[in-house]
């Protein structure tokens, strides 16, 4: 597995076992599903008003004597459509707190460190969704 996949399933896996990141987030998606908040019931209500998905992730070679390296950042999204930017805003600091300095593990490859480097709210273009990113950095080392 690609050390950034290993990544992802890491910060996937992460997430869904935070019992606060999940009160919030119906769910944690690298492919959006067609109802992302949960079923609608019959008044057209969600389970839930936010979830988190995958965003870009980037590599950029970090190699040192004897040592492969890389540093990858990864972007998590966060959506909500509560009224406000208040639900917003407590899930990516939920998501920042449940990832930043971390004592994390991959299978394959060596996490060395991981840090959240940057939080942003904002609205969404339709003028009714509020969306998160926490941008994280880690370093790996490859075998």
């Amino acid at each position: 597995m690609s050390s950034a996949a290993e990544l992802q399933k890491l910060y996937f896996d992460t997430l869904k076992a935070d019992s606060d990141v999940m009160a919030l987030a119906y769910g944690v998606y690298d492919r959006v599903p067609e109802k992302p908040f949960g079923p609608v019931d019959a008044a057209g209500n969600t389970s839930k008003t936010a979830y988190i998905s995958f965003g870009p992730i980037d590599s950029v070679e970090d190699d040192a004597e004897c040592i492969t390296g890389l540093e990858v950042t990864a972007q998590i999204d966060v959506w909500s459509r509560a009224v406000g930017f208040v639900e917003c805003k407590r899930l990516v600091d939920l998501v920042r707190k449940a990832l930043h300095r971390r004592s994390l593990a991959l299978t394959e490859n060596a996490l060395v460190d991981t840090w959240v480097e940057l939080t942003r709210v904002f609205r969404d273009p339709d003028g009714q969704t509020s969306h998160g990113v926490v941008q994280v950095r880690a370093m790996i080392e490859e075998p």
